[in-house]
C-alpha cells in the first residue's frame, strides 16, 4: 500500500524524536558508567547530548503543533460564538504562519554560510540570495569527532581538506529543517481550521478530558 507524503513525514518525525531520546539516554548512561566505573570520560558526550537535545526540542515544536499540544489559553474562545471562534482561530493561524516564516528565513540565513550556501537578502522577507558571501564550511564543533563514513563531505564543503571534528553545518542543519517542518504543520493546521475540522490550535482541556476518560475506563475494569 502506497503511503501518503504526509504519513511519511509523520513517521519520519516520530522516528527521529524516538531515536534522539534513545541515543541521549544511552550516551549519558555510557558516560556515567565510564566516569564512575572506569575513571574515564567520553569527551564528546556532553556536546553531542546538547546538540541532540536541541534537535529534540526543535522537532518537538512541530510535533506539538501536529498534536495540538502547545500551551494555550481558551478562556476567550470558549465564550464566543462558533463563527467568532473560527475568525479568531484563522487570525491565530495567520500570525503563526508569518512568525514561522520569519524563523525559517533567519534559520536559513544562519545555517547557509556554514554549508557554503548563500543567505537571503531582505530584512524581513527574502528578496533574493546573496551575491557574495564568506563560506564557513571549515568551521568545526568543539569535541565531536568526524565519522569516517561522512568524510566525503570534505570534498564538497572544505575544498578536500579532511575534518578533524564534525563540521558545524551538520548539527546546525536542524535549524532550517525544523522551521520548514514547523511551517508545514501550521499550514496543515490552517487548512484544518479553514475547513472546520478544528476550532483551535491547541487541545487545551481536551487532553485533561481524555486522561479522565482513561482513568474512568481503568477504574471500571478494577
Amino acid at each position: 500500500m502506497k503511503q501518503e507524503p504526509s504519513g511519511i513525514i509523520d513517521q519520519l518525525e516520530e522516528t527521529m524524536i524516538a531515536l534522539l531520546l534513545g541515543l541521549m539516554t544511552l550516551l549519558t548512561f555510557a558516560n556515567v558508567v565510564a566516569r564512575y566505573g572506569f575513571n574515564s570520560n567520553i569527551l564528546w558526550a556532553l556536546e553531542a547530548t546538547v546538540f541532540m537535545f536541541a534537535w529534540l526540542v526543535l522537532l518537538g515544536a512541530s510535533y506539538a503543533v501536529k498534536k495540538g499540544a502547545h500551551l494555550g489559553v481558551d478562556a476567550v474562545i470558549n465564550i464566543v460564538s462558533p463563527g467568532a471562534r473560527r475568525v479568531i482561530g484563522l487570525f491565530a493561524c495567520a500570525v503563526c504562519l508569518a512568525f514561522t516564516f520569519l524563523l525559517l528565513k533567519g534559520a536559513w540565513d544562519y545555517w547557509a554560510n556554514f554549508a557554503e550556501l548563500p543567505g537571503t537578502n531582505g530584512r524581513w522577507f527574502p528578496t533574493g540570495f546573496e551575491d557574495k558571501f564568506r563560506g564557513k564550511g571549515w568551521y568545526e564543533v568543539n569535541d565531536i569527532p568526524m565519522p569516517q563514513s561522512l568524510m566525503w563531505v570534505a570534498d564538497i564543503f572544505n575544498y578536500g581538506e579532511a575534518y578533524e571534528k564534525m563540521p558545524r553545518f551538520i548539527p546546525y542543519f536542524i535549524l532550517p529543517f525544523s522551521m520548514a517542518l514547523l511551517l508545514l504543520r501550521f499550514v496543515q493546521a490552517s487548512f484544518a481550521m479553514w475547513n472546520g475540522s478544528i476550532d483551535r490550535l491547541v487541545a487545551s482541556h481536551e487532553v485533561e478530558d481524555e486522561i479522565e476518560e482513561v482513568r474512568e475506563q481503568i477504574g471500571g475494569r478494577l
